[in-house]
């Protein structure tokens, strides 16, 4: 046992661990749940939800979401979104951009070569004890289209940063 850690250290680091977890967040909330929405300042815009339709190809995955922009909007390199979950795990969703190309929006996926399309990190923080997270973008992003989507689904949340 670490010597400075005494059973009275001990007890002040668990007393001090449940005073910063009980914290409650007060800022906006996201109306329903499993549907990420783009926190600005103190408003909330919920992403566009869509299924994306899988075409297989030779040795392919193409997925194309209708429509060849969306429309919830962000200015913000990056972005920050609040989500509220009940079936969906913060933890599954995965940020990819999109191409824009024949009115439609495209994402591919190789099984040959390395997978085209990579996951841009996110970081998700939980917010309270009602399942409220905050997932924030780990780096700058393009202008252009991207969809957050649960890992081994076709549901897709769709945003563009302008």
């Amino acid at each position: 046992m670490d010597p400075g850690m005494t059973p009275r250290n001990c007890t002040l680091l668990f007393v001090l661990a449940a005073v910063v977890a009980a914290q409650k967040y007060d800022g906006p909330r996201p109306p329903k749940a499993d549907l990420p929405y783009l926190k600005h300042a103190a408003s909330l815009l919920a992403t566009e939800v869509a299924e994306a339709k899988e075409e297989n190809r030779k040795d392919d995955v193409l997925y194309v979401v209708a429509g060849p922009s969306c429309s919830a909007r962000t200015p913000l390199a990056s972005p920050i979104f609040l989500f509220q979950s009940e079936k969906i795990s913060p933890d599954k969703l995965q940020l990819f951009k999109l191409e824009s190309r024949n009115g439609n929006r495209e994402i591919l996926f190789s099984h040959k070569k390395k997978q085209v399309a990579v996951p841009i990190r996110l970081e998700v923080t939980r917010l309270s004890s009602d399942n409220l997270y905050k997932l924030e973008v780990d780096q700058s992003l393009d202008n252009g289209e991207y969809s957050l989507t649960p890992d081994g689904s076709n549901q897709v949340f769709c945003f563009q940063v302008y």
